[in-house]
């Protein structure tokens, strides 16, 4: 699998790869607790005894920023998860039946395209805020839509040609047709939108935590803290660069994943 992966491709695995590792090793070894606060050690520079400084409450920088990583890798993933097997999954069927199971997709997915993804988050996000299972299934149903554009044209173009014609004529059944003739064709397009996907989840709840009805308190999350801790830059602005520089070293790290099809063929 890596040996198919463009240099880029490779880095940006890497990449997340590493910063998933040490954000759950600090998590699990950690004298600190992500709610621990100390009120006499506030908006403490980076020392031996709190390596990224501490916030406005005392409470330990590194702590809290692999805690909000660890967070974002997981919704992220399981965004990614469901978003795209229930997309492809919908977009093949269809493309396969046709008929009125396409017509009815047909104005669902219209519907969908016509709410701005974002607007539609915020409007779950705000009826329950916090529920990190409302922003999973917000994000979710934003997201499949791709998958299914994608996998639902690339299907009907494979569907009749004439390589899977022959296999069913032989007697091939539909599994084994998805397998020989569709699956090959949509993996490409589908890890690079799954790639583009873990960066607009990321991105998405971080929205959500500047303007304070994503993730809640005492959970870490890397847009509520920004916003936290802006009012305190002049005073401490390297506690306010890190959670930014989390979130653009994860959306980095998806961008390179995605890579592309060119590349991937040297």
């Amino acid at each position: 699998m890596m040996a198919q992966l463009n240099i880029n491709q490779k880095i940006g695995v890497g990449l997340l790869l590493g910063l998933l590792l040490v954000a759950s090793g600090i998590v699990q070894w950690s004298p600190y607790h992500i709610a621990d606060q100390d009120l006499s050690g506030r908006l403490l520079a980076p020392s031996a005894e709190h390596w990224l400084g501490t916030d406005h409450f005392g409470r330990d920088m590194l702590t809290r920023i692999a805690s909000a990583i660890q967070l974002s890798f997981v919704l992220s993933f399981f965004c990614v998860l469901t978003s795209a097997t229930l997309g492809v999954s919908l977009g093949v069927i269809t493309a396969w039946k046709g008929g009125r199971l396409a017509q009815g997709m047909d104005v669902i997915v219209n519907i969908l395209l016509a709410l701005p993804g974002l607007v539609l988050v915020l409007l779950f996000a705000a009826i329950v805020p916090g529920s990190l299972l409302v922003l999973y299934l917000a994000i979710t149903l934003t997201q499949w839509v791709e998958y299914f554009r994608v996998s639902r044209a690339i299907t009907h173009t494979i569907i009749n040609s004439p390589a899977r014609q022959l296999s069913e004529m032989m007697g091939f059944g539909p599994w084994y047709q998805f397998r020989r003739h569709i699956w090959p064709e949509l993996t490409h397009s589908i890890l690079t939108l799954a790639s583009f996907g873990g960066a607009n989840a990321i991105l998405t709840m971080a929205s959500l935590g500047f303007v304070y009805v994503g993730i809640q308190p005492p959970l870490a999350e890397l847009g509520l803290m920004s916003v936290e801790l802006f009012p305190y830059y002049a005073q401490a602005p390297w506690i306010l660069v890190q959670p930014l520089i989390a979130i653009a070293t994860l959306v980095f790290g998806f961008h390179l994943l995605a890579g592309n099809k060119h590349d991937s063929a040297h």
